[in-house]
């Protein structure tokens, strides 16, 4: 039973500590550039795994799939953070969070076509159902201090989520030969790689206003916490989560990612939603629930 529940526990606690990363996103960019914030928050995480490193490089060498493994770290932490760094430039917290429910039908789908996972009717209305929603989440939204250019950031957040797609389904892949431990420390390093050699190369863009005054220790505070919790606590928990679960069961709990991001955006950083966008968000998380209603009743069917 204490096995059984582990996974699901793990997954909700990864859910709650990526919450969380949003809201210190933008206030590490109050601060830093995305890039350069990037940085030094996979710097943080890599020297936290600095004592494994000779012990991972034997596993690599044992284990091989390079070609699959070097997919995944491209897809994330690179890619994908380099689409989210930058739509929290533009869009707000809260929006971005609710585009990330968009990763369960993203999930089902790539594992339908690569995992042979099954998809029912009921998913692919899901799918539409989101896609809308998050279409007219975007259309509705207005420029604000904290959220000057929305659409481009929105867009940004929803390449973001292919990005998480491929890499989710390569980690579940993955999973029969590398630990979630060992492929969380090779995500560490690549990043810190990826990203202190793109920041050397792309010119620092500006600060961004916080949307409310924050203490001058706020930022560097808030990339410790994003280093040290979220890519070395929440990645390792979600990693763990997709090796012990079903590819599409492991993603339906980023549903939990969108309400708390909005709560936390809301009171923290005093974002703003319009009714409309309430009613965009509900029709998001309705798409969701709608695709994995249907995918849980495949499931024990199968």
């Amino acid at each position: 039973m204490q096995q059984r529940l582990l996974p699901h526990l793990a997954l909700m606690t990864a859910m709650f500590i990526w919450s969380t990363s949003y809201i210190a996103l933008k206030i590490g960019l109050s601060a830093y550039a995305p890039l350069e914030l990037m940085a030094w928050r996979m710097t943080v995480a890599a020297l936290i795994f600095a004592p494994l490193w000779p012990r991972i490089r034997r596993s690599v060498r044992a284990h091989g799939r390079r070609k699959l493994l070097l997919l995944l770290l491209l897809c994330e932490p690179c890619l994908y953070f380099t689409c989210e760094t930058h739509a929290l430039r533009y869009t707000s917290a809260s929006q971005a969070g609710m585009i990330v429910a968009m990763l369960p039908v993203t999930v089902s789908a790539a594992a339908w076509f690569a995992l042979r996972e099954r998809v029912s009717v009921h998913t692919a209305a899901g799918f539409a159902m989101a896609v809308g929603g998050v279409i007219w989440l975007s259309a509705d939204a207005v420029a604000t201090e904290n959220a000057p250019a929305p659409l481009l950031g929105n867009m940004l957040e929803a390449l973001g989520m292919c990005c998480a797609t491929i890499y989710t389904i390569s980690l579940k892949r993955l999973s029969e030969d590398y630990t979630p431990l060992q492929l969380t420390a090779l995500q560490s390093l690549a990043g810190m790689i990826f990203f202190t050699l793109l920041s050397q190369m792309v010119p620092a863009a500006e600060p961004l206003a916080p949307g409310r005054d924050l203490p001058v220790w706020a930022a560097p505070l808030a990339i410790l916490y994003l280093g040290a919790c979220v890519t070395f606590g929440g990645y390792g928990l979600y990693n763990y989560g997709v090796s012990r679960l079903p590819a599409g069961q492991a993603a339906a709990y980023t549903n939990l990612i969108p309400v708390l991001t909005l709560l936390l955006g809301v009171a923290l950083l005093r974002e703003v939603f319009l009714p409309s966008q309430y009613a965009a968000s509900c029709l998001v998380l309705a798409g969701v629930l709608l695709s994995q209603r249907g995918g849980r009743r495949d499931g024990k069917g199968s």
